[in-house]
């Protein structure tokens, strides 16, 4: 049975598997290789994911959703039209069912299990997060791959090149940064950074904000249709930008056609202090790595958003030398972890490639810095440090605090703050001790990480032997009782048949279309829609590629000729 890999991604998801030919992309029902991580309720309160989704965005603002992967690990809900609340696990577990379903019919038998990759700076809550949309797709998860990680399999594959790389992994919605060197098959990452809350996605809404102050809209009282036409041409621009130094703009918004011109200039302006952000994690992970800038021999650009010139030049000054573009940004990933698969399975292809990986954050214990002090405070005993080679293992001797003590709470924490309580409580284990004064009982805590991200934490009590052990997978944030309950519900939701996919793709980029218009040009989508909808379903006709060619043409025509963006 297959092993796929997948790159749920905030802006786009794909899917690959490794054959004997390679690591290859997995195509959708469009026949795409992209698929929107984009969520909506039809007329029907049938679910679309995709495309057909993406296109009613606009239209349909209140019954649509997207980038809810920033919220993976929170207890965010949305709900969608009329009906139920979802978490941002179960919009996920829509898009992989999705992704699964588009495997099963290009591999031609049934996906139970997959690799996933997910941001290298994911912490412990958002990692169990992903897992748990995972379980709800129907997709067991031997193992998340950090998406860098991945991107360097792809790519190390691909040229069989070996030195110090630097991955630059923006997407739509979060950035890592990961340094890995290639010698003799072995990949080893040396260092690893990023920003969960950092993408594509901003540049968008700074450019957003430009339209919108320079209209007098007020963005933030907008209703939620125009709000999402603004954005998406502002994304719109933002792509043509990548390839012109300046472009045009026109939208409808509160009745009142606006028109513009933004410069690659402008575009720039605004996004300084995204840039600024963008090098903080950079500068983390080549100081962590010990490597000189002089030293790393490559870049390799990952996700979409590293399109806009302006990160081609940025890297380009910063370390002299052009970044490399030989593998497409988007599904460089997705490849990267259908690699990983075949490195499960272990394919005698790739017997000669070993890939070790680095703890992302620092994992330590909560400890009293100044005992028996008026201001005694609590602070993040760091054990095994951020960066950090896996798998490891370190230990360290704590004692005892307090007088007549007969226990000791080890609370596990994952960050860098120095509070605790700024950091990421994994769990905690208890071990009992003879009481006597404060400072005579010693215990010894001993944090072992392995490449699958499990901690396994064990402490002994030194005077009597006594021993407390217990590990920290990436087990699931939900219990197994709302699993049942979650994935129970998911499976009651109407999900249209696959192969109606391409129609109501269509359908939801004509409604869209519709609602930009006005007189006699509505008139006319609104006919070709009727049209359309008529022949696709008269069993007679059964040529339904050439009846959506011609929809799509004219759909084409229509754009063009009433849009403007140059």
């Amino acid at each position: 049975m297959s092993v796929i890999g997948i790159d749920l991604g905030t802006t786009n998801s794909v899917t690959a598997a490794w054959t004997v030919d390679g690591p290859q992309l997995i195509p959708n029902a469009l026949g795409r290789h992209l698929t929107p991580s984009i969520v909506g309720l039809d007329e029907d309160n049938a679910i679309l994911v995709g495309e057909a989704a993406r296109d009613r965005l606009v239209a349909f603002p209140e019954r649509t959703i997207s980038s809810f992967k920033r919220w993976m690990g929170s207890s965010r809900q949305v709900r969608l039209g009329r009906g139920s609340l979802f978490r941002p696990e179960e919009l996920s577990a829509l898009v992989l069912r999705s992704l699964k379903a588009d495997a099963e019919a290009q591999l031609g038998e049934p996906i139970s299990e997959a690799i996933i990759s997910v941001p290298a700076y994911f912490n412990d809550i958002q990692r169990k997060a992903t897992l748990d949309a995972a379980r709800l797709a129907g997709l067991k998860v031997e193992r998340l791959v950090n998406e860098p990680t991945a991107a360097a399999l792809a790519y190390g594959l691909h040229s069989r090149r070996e030195g110090l790389f630097l991955v630059f992994d923006l997407g739509g919605g979060t950035f890592d940064v990961s340094l890995l060197e290639s010698f003799e098959g072995v990949m080893e990452v040396r260092a690893t950074a990023g920003n969960t809350f950092l993408g594509g996605d901003d540049f968008t809404r700074a450019l957003m904000d430009v339209i919108a102050d320079r209209h007098r809209l007020g963005s933030a009282t907008l209703p939620r249709s125009d709000a999402a036409r603004l954005l998406r041409t502002a994304e719109q621009l933002k792509q043509a930008l990548s390839s012109a130094q300046r472009a045009e703009y026109q939208l409808r918004v509160r009745g009142q056609l606006l028109e513009g011109e933004i410069t690659r200039e402008r575009f720039e302006d605004v996004s300084r202090p995204l840039f600024l952000r963008l090098r903080a994690p950079l500068e983390r992970a080549i100081g962590d790595s010990g490597m000189k800038l002089r030293e790393i021999d490559a870049i390799v650009l990952v996700g979409g958003a590293t399109r806009m010139p302006m990160i081609r030049t940025m890297l380009a000054r910063l370390f002299g030398q052009l970044p490399l573009v030989q593998i497409d940004p988007d599904t460089t990933v997705a490849l990267g972890a259908a690699v990983q698969a075949g490195l499960k399975v272990r394919d005698q292809a790739l017997e000669d490639i070993v890939m070790t990986d680095v703890c992302p954050f620092t994992l330590g214990t909560s400890v009293i810095e100044t005992p028996r002090t008026r201001d005694a405070a609590q602070v993040m005993l760091p054990i095994i440090e951020r960066n950090s080679a896996v798998p490891i293992s370190r230990s360290q001797l704590l004692t005892t605090v307090d007088d007549d003590q007969t226990a000791i709470t080890l609370r596990v924490y994952q960050g860098e703050s120095r509070q605790p309580d700024h950091n990421v409580l994994i769990g905690e284990l208890q071990i009992p001790i003879p009481a006597g004064p404060a400072g005579k009982e010693k215990i010894e805590v001993r944090f072992t990480y392995d490449i699958n991200g499990a901690l396994e934490v064990e402490v002994v009590a030194l005077s009597t032997g006594a021993r407390e052990r217990r590990v920290f997978r990436n087990a699931a944030n939900l219990s197994e009782a709302e699993l049942d309950q979650r994935f129970a519900a998911l499976s009651q939701i109407k999900v249209p048949p696959r192969e109606q996919a391409p129609s109501r793709a269509l359908l939801a980029r004509a409604e869209a279309l519709y609602e930009e218009l006005l007189g006699e040009q509505r008139e006319i989508v609104a006919m070709l829609m009727s049209r359309f909808a008529r022949e696709i379903n008269d069993p007679a006709i059964r040529d339904h590629d050439r009846i959506r060619t011609e929809f799509s043409a004219e759909l084409d025509r229509i754009e063009r000729t009433t849009f403007r963006l140059v």
